[in-house]
């Protein structure tokens, strides 16, 4: 009888875990590039986590505002809750907003219903705060379960990754560290992960994400590469 018991809870707990294989870019690359956020050949998607963040978020808007570029921006409902206003000029500045849950908390070790209640929590309060109805979902450190998978799918969003990363909430980043690891896998039909927040990471760290942006920016430019959100990069 305990066998049993521990057999099904064993494959309950596989089963939960299961989609968590596509936090390995590789995996999902080959078997799920449109989790990965590849998209259209001539474009490059640029997505912005962990904010809204009360010093660097509005320097974010303002860079990108002088670039001439939109972004996708994947809120946590804990930081939306503490800076509304920044919420809302995200969108009143044409950019994207999406949903990265409500706590920055790795989803597989938590149970089916608090998963729910944390995602439909932050798609709804994102949606009351900015007046847009969210349409991506990012689950926090790229990790997805399968509580986390039937949720986006109810709320009619839409998880998806990335396939370059500027490793920006490291100690050790500075521009330059941001800039090269991020060009080290750009290419065209890609999506681009940086975060506009230190609120998970190294304090502070943002400031490095900030100092690279241009040259990102100016790379992707350089390769004929257009840089805007997801809205515009994939299509459901």
């Amino acid at each position: 009888m305990i066998r049993s018991v521990l057999a099904g809870a064993a494959a309950a707990l596989a089963v939960h875990a299961l989609p968590a294989v596509t936090a390995s870019l590789p995996v999902r690359q080959r078997f799920a590039p449109r989790l990965s956020g590849v998209g259209d050949q001539t474009r490059v998607a640029l997505t912005i986590d962990d904010g809204p963040h009360p010093v660097a978020t509005p320097r974010f808007l303002d860079l990108l505002d002088r670039e001439r570029v939109q972004a996708t921006f994947f809120l946590l409902g804990q930081e939306l809750v503490r800076n509304p206003g920044l919420g809302k000029e995200i969108v009143a500045a044409g950019h994207e907003i999406a949903v990265h849950g409500w706590e920055h908390r790795m989803l597989v070790l938590r149970g089916p219903r608090a998963t729910r209640d944390d995602i439909t929590r932050a798609h709804e309060y994102i949606a009351e705060v900015t007046g847009v109805t969210p349409r991506w979902y990012r689950p926090p450190y790229g990790v997805l379960s399968t509580a986390a998978a039937v949720t986006a799918r109810r709320l009619g969003l839409t998880p998806v990754l990335w396939t370059s990363w500027g490793r920006d909430w490291e100690t050790r980043a500075t521009p330059d560290f941001v800039y090269e690891t991020v060009v080290r896998d750009l290419h065209g039909g890609g999506t681009v992960l940086l975060h506009d927040s230190d609120c998970t990471s190294a304090p502070g760290s943002w400031a490095a994400t900030l100092g690279a942006l241009p040259r990102i920016l100016a790379e992707c430019d350089h390769r004929g590469l257009k840089v805007g959100p997801l809205r515009s990069h994939q299509v459901n």
